[in-house]
């Protein structure tokens, strides 16, 4: 397929139909990774991780490093060269970590089953940049930087909540209705027929749409640092926070850098309250208390309903 890494055949990202948020919360990470990565939970079947390979695929051009689920912590941030080992001599084995810097994703497919200790180890790496190493007397500090992307099903269980908290952003991959099932369908029967009768212009569309995509994404991250956040909006974020019973500070520090990343990808050279509001969703979703304790990552009516006075007086 062209545009892609031989052998490689996955539904262009722009054909991709619904999931919103989920696709939203990728690009903002994309746009700016100080957000510290995207969780997505949902049930099988709800195609999370062919989204994430095809948005990996259209920004990076390849596709993701993905962490197997029985990954030791060796593998993760490296280790020495089994055969050097065995001539006496010491030479380094890159970990996954290393491969995620020079590919630019980590997919981490099923986080909740992962070793707490291995999830914490690439959490802390997304937050300051910095993959710090001492094994056998030796001690290493490499800068390194790499987008993020954990899915999970709740039903397999759930995270602990100092790790929950870790995650910028969070998506519940929804349920699709009537109509975009049907396009859906049509979309992947389309795509499906390119496998037998060759390049089509179907194709052809989808990838200048993929390139169009990427386009606006490479211009929001050059306009992200000139984006200012009004202390209205700090103000408004804060408030928002408060009534949604926030755990911790986190979430209002990923929600204005969510929004900043918004106002980037809207364009514009401040951040209006519309790009808060929705990017508090994502932000907050998963740091109020009934989520922290196994509750309902959901975003109700209800919640919408503690902040929208905040927003119309704004």
């Amino acid at each position: 397929m062209s545009g892609t890494p031989p052998g490689v055949w996955i539904l262009p990202y722009s054909r991709i139909v619904g999931q919103d948020d989920l696709k939203l919360a990728l690009e903002l990470n994309h746009v700016q990774p100080r957000i510290g990565g995207v969780l997505i939970a949902g049930q099988r079947g709800t195609a999370k991780s062919t989204i994430v390979r095809a948005f990996a695929l259209m920004a990076e051009g390849e596709l993701p490093v993905t962490l197997p689920i029985n990954a030791t912590e060796d593998r993760v941030v490296g280790g020495w060269w089994l055969d050097a080992l065995m001539r006496g001599e010491t030479r380094e084995q890159p970990g996954l970590l290393e491969e995620a810097h020079d590919k630019g994703l980590l997919y981490v497919d099923e986080v909740n089953l992962l070793e707490d200790h291995v999830v914490n180890i690439i959490l802390d790496v997304v937050s300051t940049g910095v993959l710090s190493v001492q094994r056998e007397g030796l001690a290493t500090a490499k800068q390194l930087a790499f987008g993020l992307v954990g899915t999970m099903n709740p039903e397999e269980g759930g995270l602990r909540p100092q790790l929950l908290d870790r995650f910028g952003l969070m998506v519940s991959a929804a349920d699709l209705d009537t109509g975009a099932r049907r396009r859906m369908l049509r979309t992947v029967l389309d795509f499906e027929a390119e496998r037998t009768r060759g390049p089509s212009e179907w194709l052809a569309e989808a990838l200048r749409d993929n390139t169009a995509i990427l386009d606006r994404l490479v211009a929001a991250r050059q306009r992200l640092p000139r984006v200012e956040v009004p202390d209205g909006v700090l103000s408004l974020c804060a408030e928002a926070a408060g009534r949604l019973d926030a755990v911790g500070q986190r979430g209002e520090i990923v929600a204005i850098q969510a929004a900043r990343a918004l106002a980037a990808l809207d364009g514009v050279a401040e951040v209006e309250p519309r790009h808060l509001l929705r990017a508090i969703p994502l932000a907050l979703r998963h740091r109020r208390p009934e989520a922290a304790h196994g509750g309902t990552f959901d975003w109700r009516l209800d919640d919408h309903a503690l902040i929208k006075d905040l927003f119309e007086a704004g």
